[in-house]
């Protein structure tokens, strides 16, 4: 057990991988807050002091890895996490149950190593309620400062070969297309977290199902699957980054789906964390590294 702090530590269950191990916490969530080489550094976000008291009936910023409910609003989404969780194992995969929130949905992290510091993270929401609920599982994880997020650019086509979009870009409000912490090349895009700079956000379907972090001189790549041609909340994005002064997140979606009464919607990310390892060289060449790193998860 690498020697750090967080919220919850005291009984938090470790489940490592090879070199790579990961923190859930049992007294609230379900949240992985801690994730990395086992005797390295967290490369996960956790809140100031100041934020990591626990309980309450507020939502409380913990950092960290959390599942979340998609289109977001402040109401259905930021449901507070902040009570214990029930968990299970059954062959060496740990579930992380919440209770049922006051919209009638549970949520659970379940988490199988899988060797060779890879793990299956999948997610889970289940419809408690009475009616049915429309929404996509939203998978949000919070890097720590000085973290980059990258993304590969759909493939290029010239225009006598296609006349239709195949490069979808949301934006918010308050995103900058010029902001200088963008890379936009041909083949790979990126963003950089700054902590001299605010809020920023994109969102985008990437058909190749895949997205890196990279930190303290190691890459992230979360793997997922790809539904084309289903209903994507956000504008169809079944992706997105967001950075501000803090931390930077990478974020997959699933399809948006009605979920009736008793019925559950499961997302399944696939994370494989590659030490020592960054992307260098060309566009293409970083392009090519990422699309052979996760052919390999």
């Amino acid at each position: 057990m690498p020697n750090t702090s967080f919220p919850g530590q005291d009984d938090a269950i470790w489940i490592p991988s090879g070199r790579a191990t990961l923190a859930v916490p049992q007294a609230f969530g379900p949240r992985i807050l801690w994730f990395g080489v086992a005797d390295g550094t967290n490369l996960l976000y956790l809140a100031d002091e100041s934020k990591l008291q626990l309980g309450g009936e507020g939502y409380r910023f913990y950092g960290g890895h959390r599942l979340w409910i998609a289109p977001e609003s402040p109401a259905r989404s930021m449901q507070p996490d902040n009570d214990p969780v029930t968990v299970t194992e059954v062959a060496g995969a740990f579930t992380f149950r919440s209770n049922v929130d006051q919209f009638g949905v549970q949520k659970s992290l379940e988490i199988m190593p899988l060797g060779a510091e890879s793990y299956s993270v999948v997610h889970t929401v289940t419809n408690h309620s009475a009616y049915d609920l429309e929404l996509a599982a939203w998978a949000l994880t919070m890097m720590k400062s000085g973290t980059t997020v990258h993304f590969p650019q759909p493939e290029f086509e010239r225009h006598v070969d296609r006349l239709t979009p195949n490069r979808p870009l949301v934006t918010w409000g308050y995103t900058k297309i010029g902001d200088p912490r963008w890379t936009w090349g041909d083949e790979l895009a990126s963003l950089r977290q700054d902590s001299t700079l605010g809020p920023v956000k994109i969102g985008t379907f990437l058909i190749q199902g895949y997205a890196a972090a990279e930190s303290d001189g190691h890459l992230l790549v979360k793997k997922f699957s790809v539904s084309p041609g289903e209903a994507h909340t956000d504008m169809g994005c079944n992706f997105e980054t967001f950075t501000n002064e803090d931390m930077i997140e990478i974020e997959t979606l699933s399809p948006l789906v009605k979920l009736a009464p008793g019925e559950a919607l499961v997302h399944v990310e696939t994370w494989r964390l590659y030490i020592d390892t960054t992307l260098s060289g060309t566009d293409a060449e970083r392009a090519k590294q990422l699309a052979e790193l996760a052919a390999a998860i």
